[in-house]
């Protein structure tokens, strides 16, 4: 599928800055370039360019997009973040939930490759993440068709985070490991392994969006 993130020069390489992000970048972007030019002239727009060309400088961090080595596995983790809970479903299931704090990278990818089969928005609250209430927070649910069956994904929006971004509809083919969608500033994101597999993580452990497999041989 196309890579439509946006690439700024820089450094040794490129930096790539996830899709969806424009609305909260540029304008604050905007306002520190235009504080750092009035600096020159004003003391009173110096002291309000160093806020703001702070702030700046935290949103280009919090919408970076890495690229990554895809893992191997047949389940692969769609979210960096730390495994907050892993639960048995009723179904036979096992949902492993991961929580994304506002410092890590937002962009979250395909879990199994396969067919999008649905991509569900269902509104809801804006709890924190780790409240147990937070599963009936605002959420995107997606369906995969995969070699392993039906494989649900679902993001859920927290206190900070407002707004889920999807980037792949309904009936689009994903490789593992594809972008599929953004959660602006962080906030949950949780896995249904299907019924017989066991999950390789536990509950605290680290995990990259991409790369670290879920499921145990």
């Amino acid at each position: 599928m196309p890579d439509r993130s946006t690439a700024l020069p820089g450094g040794r390489g490129r930096v790539r800055l996830a899709r969806g992000a424009s609305p909260w970048l540029l304008p604050t972007v905007a306002v520190a370039a235009a504080g750092l030019v009035r600096a020159r002239r004003s003391g009173r727009w110096a002291a309000a360019a160093v806020p703001a060309t702070a702030l700046a400088a935290g949103m280009l961090w919090f919408f970076r997009d890495p690229e990554r080595e895809i893992g191997r596995g047949r389940v692969i983790c769609p979210a960096d973040g730390v495994v907050q809970s892993i639960m048995p479903w009723e179904d036979g299931r096992t949902r492993v939930a991961i929580f994304m704090s506002p410092l890590n990278v937002h962009v979250n990818r395909a879990p199994v490759a396969g067919t999008v089969t649905s991509v569900t928005h269902i509104p809801g609250g804006y709890v924190p993440a780790f409240n147990k209430e937070s599963d009936q927070n605002e959420r995107v649910v997606w369906h995969f068709d995969s070699e392993l069956g039906d494989v649900e994904m679902v993001q859920i929006a927290g206190a900070v985070a407002r707004r889920i971004v999807p980037y792949v509809p309904p009936g689009a083919k994903v490789e593992q490991g594809d972008r599929v969608g953004l959660i602006r500033f962080g906030s949950r994101v949780d896995v249904y392994l299907p019924q017989g597999i066991q999950p390789a993580v536990g509950v605290g452990e680290r995990t990259t969006a991409g790369v670290t497999r879920l499921d145990r041989d």
